[in-house]
């Protein structure tokens, strides 16, 4: 039987944080592509940023979406709120489904994404664990 006045085990905190991290560094990304600036124009050459100007609008909230509910999540985890393991689902699915066109849907007219191809299974297979995490730490009775 669980207790929703358990106390999560150091672990928990040091897993939340890293999170809170991680998806900071996301929202810094969004932020950086939507005012377009230089460490994110500096990041590409100019063909790849034609190809990312010419994504979907849905693309880029499916982007705004995972990361600001991500990171929001996390700061929730932190708070020891249930309501973290909603948004931490929710940044998986958005995550996902904008990695899964990047990689497999988008034109991307022939240009080289690798370096990004590698970060969007690492982006999905991490918004799957901090929903798994989330999920588990709402199970255990460590968020309420």
């Amino acid at each position: 039987m669980t207790n929703s006045m358990n106390k999560p085990p150091i672990w928990f905190w040091i897993v939340s944080v890293i999170a809170l991290v991680w998806n900071g560094l996301g929202v810094h990304g969004y932020l950086s592509q939507a005012y377009e600036t230089a460490a994110y124009t500096d990041a590409y050459t100019a063909d790849q940023l034609e190809v990312m100007n010419d994504l979907p609008a849905w693309y880029t909230a499916l982007f705004a979406i995972a990361v600001f509910s991500g990171a929001i999540g996390c700061i929730l985890l932190l708070m020891r709120k249930k309501f973290a393991k909603s948004l931490l689902i929710l940044s998986f699915i958005a995550a996902t489904i904008q990695m899964v066109y990047f990689l497999f849907i988008a034109d991307l007219n022939g240009v080289d994404f690798s370096a990004n191809t590698i970060m969007a299974y690492i982006i999905i297979v991490f918004a799957a664990f901090l929903a798994w995490f989330a999920s588990k730490s709402n199970s255990k009775g460590w968020i309420h």
